[in-house]
């Protein structure tokens, strides 16, 4: 069983910046692909980030350049460093990680942790 902890979401002023940690149990090594995705009250989850298991990077237009993803695999962390945020990246951002069990590709979600961004 996999289980994926988001922390790092809260109250922050527009312009202001968060890091988001996502604690896997066991080795991420095993996942091709972590992630980040959000989801705004009345709106579909949406991408917002993913690295591969090789350090691959990509981010939804709406975060490039002031969004980062990184992971550390001593840690089994995945991390979205934000900055410059604005009201319209409030959302509950959940954790994603995707690998292969077998031949079957499996998809874990972590429970979401609320980032709000307002003044």
């Amino acid at each position: 069983q996999v289980e994926l902890v988001e922390s790092g979401g809260g109250f922050v002023q527009p312009g202001g910046s968060l890091r988001l940690s996502c604690a896997a149990s066991g080795s991420i090594n095993r996942f091709n692909t972590m992630g980040w995705y959000r989801q705004a009250p009345g709106k579909e989850r949406e991408l917002v980030a993913t690295i591969t298991s090789v350090g691959y990077t990509n981010y939804a237009d709406s975060v490039k350049g002031r969004c980062t993803i990184s992971r550390d695999n001593v840690k089994n962390t995945v991390y979205l460093q934000m900055n410059s945020l604005k009201p319209e990246d409030t959302a509950v951002y959940y954790c994603y990680a995707g690998g292969y069990v077998g031949l079957r590709y499996q998809k874990y979600w972590g429970q979401g942790t609320q980032v709000t961004v307002s003044s």
